[in-house]
């Protein structure tokens, strides 16, 4: 159902069946972990004109592991990280964000 990429790939399935009989598959609501709580795989300085995506490529693999560094600096959006050149950017171990 999901990329394995996707903050919801690893949730569990689970299945309602409504007042028809029509059986629903879904996934577990995800809790978003404490920033504080994961393991750091490094303070990335921002670069300049960098967007979130392009820091969730360098430093973990890929764009789209941007939710990632939002759950290690406790954003619920994208937009909530400061990506002004030359902050600096918590960003997690992927191995410990992957609920």
């Amino acid at each position: 159902m999901f990329d394995r990429d996707s903050r919801y790939y690893a949730l569990e399935e689970r299945r309602f069946t409504d007042a028809d009989g029509k059986e629903i598959v879904y996934k577990a609501r995800r809790f978003v972990p404490r920033g504080g709580s994961l393991p750091l795989l490094v303070e990335a300085q921002v670069r300049d004109g960098e967007h979130l995506d392009h820091l969730a490529h360098r430093t973990l693999g890929g764009p789209t592991h941007y939710w990632r560094i939002c759950d290690a600096n406790d954003a619920l959006r994208p937009d909530e990280i400061d990506m002004t050149a030359g902050n600096i950017v918590p960003v997690p171990s992927p191995q410990g964000s992957s609920s």
